[in-house]
């Protein structure tokens, strides 16, 4: 039994599923793409209520059967499991991990959240409604002022946890495609390291490799976290 990723079915994909099939591809795990399709409401399903209680993708079942939900939580799992293979994202030294866990969390709290309500801001029009500018501009200042941070951060090293790509870097691919769609530039007018450390996330082979497979892009209702 291989590797099974539920993720949704429209051409428009990312968010958490495009984390996680990154995560996949970087530790080198061989997995089966389920197409999911919200439009249709599959997630809402009493079958797929067996995989997520909450009726959000991604999900994945593992070879073994087990059920693993939230983004995050399965890219941790992933690399828990499969820690002897592939790219290591998370060192094992507790302050180096600690480095790690600690650049999560800012992503998580900070830069996560306000990328998203910025871009649901700007795509408004799209689905024909007006742009709150106060809220937009209030969700670019908070992008900026995390960016400020980890200019500081990456003066240091290449990464946001130390010289190596871990999930605290991987876990920025959630928004990527999303800013993009959204015509939103975050490192336009940043600092250098910023601007370097970003180019090197939208070259990075397995980001090049997941945007031909068709597994990258966003679809704003698929942003599990």
């Amino acid at each position: 039994m291989v590797l099974k990723l539920y993720g949704a079915s429209n051409s428009l994909m990312g968010g958490g599923k495009a984390a996680v099939a990154l995560t996949l591809i970087e530790k080198e795990i061989p997995f089966e793409f389920i197409s999911v399709d919200l439009d249709a409401g599959e997630h809402k399903t009493p079958e797929f209520h067996v995989l997520n209680p909450f009726g959000l993708v991604p999900v994945i079942v593992d070879d073994d059967g087990f059920i693993v939900y939230e983004g995050r939580a399965i890219c941790k799992y992933l690399e828990e499991k499969y820690a002897g293979q592939g790219t290591s994202l998370l060192p094992k030294d507790l302050n180096d991990r600690t480095k790690v866990e600690q650049a999560i969390f800012a992503e998580t709290t900070t830069f996560f959240p306000s990328a998203i309500k910025a871009g649901a801001e700007a795509l408004k029009p799209s689905r024909g409604l007006p742009i709150e500018q106060a809220v937009l501009h209030e969700n670019l200042k908070k992008i900026s002022d995390c960016l400020d941070a980890y200019e500081i951060i990456l003066a240091r090293h290449r990464f946001l946890a130390g010289d190596d790509f871990t999930l605290a870097d991987l876990f920025h691919y959630y928004v990527v495609q999303f800013l993009e769609l959204a015509s939103i530039d975050i490192v336009k007018d940043k600092g250098p390291n910023v601007t370097r450390w970003w180019n090197e996330l939208l070259s990075r082979p397995s980001w090049i490799k997941l945007i031909g497979d068709g597994l990258a892009g966003t679809a704003w209702r698929d942003l599990n976290h």
